[in-house]
């Protein structure tokens, strides 16, 4: 894991060719309060329509959440459907220039009927489907493999994603992997639900769930996972399968290892599978991109398809929340303890998230109601709340030799035990302003005994945009009048 982490903490951008089955997921949103009165069917009051890129667009944005510049290969219609999708990828930072209007198919809409009732949460209630899976003609696939050819240089890996709609034809895969092995370009493939992998021979990777990978698979028993994943490499020239199998991880079958490896993963309380296939491939091709080992990749590959699942609809997450969320799983015993490193890896993804962080600091050597209610209106000002704890020594630099009374574990792992705080980090020097400059967070708080002109880093904050807060104090309560009464006991 510390290999894993020391990369994240170092992210280098990459370049990625996409090529597969582009398409325009829409949702139209509503109200489903009752039933048609011409038949018992509910009735959706349309109040929102949005547009997302679906399929192998979808790939292309979570490449690029993850900090990649992304060339998308594939066949749209000549249609409005076709325009609105390519201008959503080029106003989102994916390339479409390659993408090629085919007048003899529509653009393949996925359009989903979506309705709150009674008002809860937002629940599907239909999909219409607007494609055709027809084999796309020859005179198409030289259009695309001359576009192929044109960018291949530049990339540093290919991305075949496949959902079977007449794009991705056994001639046009077999070029595709053919080219770009011969570039030296790794190619990983998201198959489609099929019986025969042929096509995809000689990839580097393909990554199957387990129910594609048995529909793939040519053995008569297919109850064992190793077994069928070693069956698809072997039959088919794969440097690596990754078999994905929902809550219990991933399995890693490679040529080079003694067995098949299980990678676990965190069990999530599943919202919606959608796009998960595609983060997985899109979090294993970036971290390999990386120089990650093949474990460490699949492992990245987990959290990110873990996090898709947990949202409603498809959404890519940024490599700063897949970054934070291996650190969770690496804090283990530590609770909400952070580094400055960590710690600046959180502001990042929960950024790049729209959420403010709130920052503040202090001793917190005997933690009592007036700590409490200052960081809860802390953590009201803003979304996540850090707190910089002064550690031991420099505790006795401000205190004295016979403080704290808590050393700094403790005193973390208090703080760490509050809702409202979401990260402990410690400090040695005599004030925060390293911590500060690093998180450069959006609100600085501290206590109204201050002024602004007097809390450390004000001046950074404001300069960076951002803002500081002075809370009033509860009367009477501190550590160190806690401390003098106990005394008098």
């Amino acid at each position: 894991m510390e290999a894993l982490l020391t990369t994240l903490a170092d992210w280098k951008p990459f370049n990625a060719i996409v090529v597969g089955d582009f398409m325009l997921d829409q949702q139209l949103y509503g109200n489903a309060n009752r039933l048609s009165p011409d038949a018992p069917v509910p009735v959706l009051h349309v109040t929102k329509q949005e547009n997302q890129p679906g399929g192998a667009a979808n790939l292309c944005l979570d490449l690029h959440a993850m900090h990649g510049k992304v060339m998308a290969i594939g066949v749209v219609g000549q249609d409005q459907d076709s325009k609105i999708l390519t201008d959503a990828l080029n106003d989102q930072g994916v390339d479409a220039e390659s993408i090629i209007n085919d007048p003899s198919r529509p653009t393949t809409v996925k359009r989903n009927l979506i309705g709150l009732a009674q008002g809860r949460h937002a629940q599907k209630m239909f999909r219409v489907d607007f494609e055709s899976s027809e084999p796309i003609d020859q005179s198409i696939v030289d259009q695309l493999l001359k576009q192929f050819d044109a960018h291949l240089a530049d990339a540093d890996f290919v991305c075949i994603e496949d959902y079977n709609k007449g794009v991705c034809t056994p001639a046009l895969c077999q070029e595709i992997i053919k080219r770009a092995k011969l570039a030296g370009k790794p190619v990983y493939v998201d198959p489609a639900p099929i019986k025969d992998y042929s096509k995809y021979a000689g990839a580097t990777a393909i990554t199957p769930n387990r129910t594609e990978g048995e529909l793939a698979s040519s053995l008569d028993n297919k109850s064992d996972d190793r077994a069928i994943a070693h069956d698809l490499r072997t039959q088919n020239d794969f440097e690596t399968v990754v078999l994905t199998l929902d809550k219990h991880g991933a399995l890693l079958e490679r040529g080079d290892l003694d067995e098949a490896v299980s990678i676990p993963t965190q069990a999530r309380s599943v919202y919606d599978v959608t796009g998960a296939g595609d983060m997985m491939l899109a979090g294993l091709a970036a971290a390999r991109a990386n120089g990650l080992g093949w474990v460490d990749s699949v492992r990245l590959a987990n959290a990110a398809a873990g996090l898709e699942v947990e949202i409603f609809g498809v959404a890519p997450i940024p490599i700063e929340k897949i970054h934070h969320e291996l650190l969770m799983l690496n804090a283990g015993s530590r609770g909400k303890l952070r580094t400055l490193n960590e710690a600046i890896v959180m502001t990042k993804a929960s950024k790049n998230s729209g959420q403010s962080v709130v920052f503040t600091n202090g001793c917190f050597d005997i933690i009592h109601a007036g700590h409490i209610s200052l960081l809860q209106r802390a953590a009201a000002l803003g979304d996540v709340l850090i707190v910089a704890m002064n550690d031991d020594h420099s505790v006795r630099r401000l205190k004295g030799p016979t403080r704290p009374v808590n050393d700094q574990e403790n005193r973390a792992r208090v703080l760490g035990a509050l809702e409202c705080v979401d990260a402990v980090v410690l400090f040695h020097d005599q004030t925060p302003i390293t911590l500060i400059e690093g998180i450069k967070p959006d609100v600085l708080v501290k206590g109204g005994d201050y002024s602004v002109e007097t809390v450390v880093g004000a001046e950074f904050v404001i300069a960076s945009g951002g803002r500081v807060e002075l809370l009033s104090l509860v009367d009477g309560l501190s550590s160190t009048s806690t401390i003098e009464k106990m005394k008098q006991s």
